[in-house]
């Protein structure tokens, strides 16, 4: 069920566009921003609330990569896997923090602080290669930065 927040933040988003799908992005995230990710029961309230059906919100959810389908760590790391950051690293990068967080990609660490997933492009080839924890971009890494990088986030 969606809380009265929600609800009124994606009735807000409704008066910003023409027709109630056009929303549906918008609620999405909007749930994902209070919950860390849309559940099945979420994609259902979403509909109800935009005149859609379950299959039409959840095409959009499972379209778009930063729409999380399934419960996520408190940190999201997204590790480009371009092929410039190929060319520039990425594996060295890739095996590092699947060493240092004891997991493969897709996989939460056992303490729920990060969740590890691939990217096809986080949009700064010119400096990779790169990733992201939550909403904080690296740039040109090197694999001796990754310890540091993951020690900010609690």
């Amino acid at each position: 069920m969606l809380t009265a927040t929600e609800i009124s933040r994606i009735e807000h988003e409704l008066q910003q566009v023409p027709v109630k799908k056009a929303a549906v992005i918008e609620a999405l995230k909007i749930v994902q921003e209070q919950r860390r990710w849309v559940s099945d029961e979420n994609v259902e309230d979403i509909a109800t609330l935009l005149d859609m059906s379950a299959d039409e919100v959840d095409s959009v959810a499972t379209f778009y990569n930063l729409i999380f389908r399934r419960p996520v760590g408190r940190h999201v790391i997204l590790l480009c896997d371009s092929i410039s950051c190929w060319v520039m690293g990425y594996e060295g990068l890739r095996s590092k923090l699947m060493e240092l967080l004891q997991v493969k990609y897709g996989q939460t660490t056992q303490d729920g602080r990060f969740t590890l997933l691939p990217n096809a492009c986080l949009g700064c080839c010119d400096r990779a290669p790169a990733l992201m924890v939550d909403n904080d971009l690296y740039r040109d890494l090197k694999v001796d930065e990754i310890e540091s990088i993951l020690m900010k986030y609690e």
